[in-house]
């Protein structure tokens, strides 16, 4: 089969491998489409320790063709979307039966896109931040696949204002379109906001956005954090300061929770789904890669370019 590898160059190439067979609990899925995200960037650049030659590719869209043991054999043909440790970048992708989730009658490219950032964004408003109606929402790096996913997720929990921050006036635009009642640049940030305060804050930038987001919460807010765009140095935070306030400060780590309690992370990429199926929630794809370019797009991505979800055509188009 064909598929990219990272090579010990930290280069991408395009090669020949053998097509992996299904263990216990898994599924083997031919590609149509994979997801690009921001876990390609990490992975390229070393901030991952795995052994090279390396099948990037954590999301992915196509039909089953082989079960492992323990797996219905009924599955065999179904159409779907799944999450993977690896591997997407390929014709065949193994992957966890538990999070590889039927998704007949949905376009490809959109199941393709649902990846990791749709049950991420689900889980940080719904099970994280637990929005609730009448609330105000603050949303960092809301030009994201995750942004503009979470925008959408806290509008279906009834949150009384979301309000969105980007990087510059171009991206902040691209966010207006997913619900934002307001979105700032950056550089306007916490300025802009005046004495406003929020009952749950979405922050994957890090840094000292993270000490300006616990000052923008309500008593009892909740700021939410599930990355570390800016930097990865350390942000140190007084528990007492938090505990006379009432504020919290939550993690969310979807890739751990896939490897602690799958469950979990599968009942809310089922829930995310229903509402991208019954149309409630859209996810944008602005960018279609081939093979060959997905150095490219992985770089698009790392400098902020990118809008909404990028994805990669694998399988040939028919006809």
């Amino acid at each position: 089969m064909k598929a990219v590898v990272l090579d010990t160059d930290d280069r991408l190439h395009l090669t020949d491998l053998d097509e992996p067979t299904p263990g216990p609990g898994q599924v083997a899925i031919a590609v149509a489409y994979a997801g690009i995200q921001y876990g390609d960037v990490l992975v390229r650049n070393g901030h991952f320790d795995l052994p090279r030659p390396f099948v990037p590719g954590f999301e992915a869209a196509g039909r089953i063709i082989a079960v492992g043991d323990g797996v219905d054999q009924a599955r065999i043909g179904e159409q779907v979307t799944a999450l993977t440790s690896a591997g997407a970048y390929a014709e065949v992708v193994l992957a966890s039966a538990e999070l590889a989730f039927e998704a007949t009658g949905i376009d490809p490219r959109i199941a393709a896109g649902f990846g990791w950032a749709t049950p991420t964004a689900y889980d940080l408003i719904n099970t994280v931040a637990r929005v609730q109606p009448g609330e105000h929402v603050l949303i960092h790096a809301a030009a994201g696949g995750v942004g503009t996913l979470a925008a959408q997720f806290a509008r279906a929990a009834g949150a009384g204002a979301v309000v969105g921050v980007a990087g510059d006036t171009d991206r902040a635009g691209y966010a207006a379109r997913f619900g934002f009642d307001q979105v700032l640049v950056r550089e306007e940030f916490p300025d802009a906001l005046g004495g406003r305060q929020f009952d749950a804050i979405l922050d994957p930038i890090g840094g000292p956005t993270r000490h300006a987001n616990l000052e923008r919460l309500a008593p009892h807010g909740r700021l939410a954090v599930y990355g570390n765009i800016a930097t990865f140095e350390p942000v140190q935070v007084s528990a007492n300061d938090l505990l006379m306030q009432g504020k919290s400060l939550l993690t969310y780590n979807s890739n751990l929770l896939s490897q602690t309690h799958p469950g979990r992370l599968a009942d809310s990429a089922r829930r995310a789904l229903r509402l991208v199926a019954d149309g409630r929630i859209h996810i944008d794809i602005t960018a279609e890669y081939e093979p060959a370019d997905l150095d490219t797009a992985i770089q698009r991505l790392a400098n902020g370019a990118t809008r909404g979800r990028s994805i990669l055509r694998v399988a040939p188009v028919a006809g």
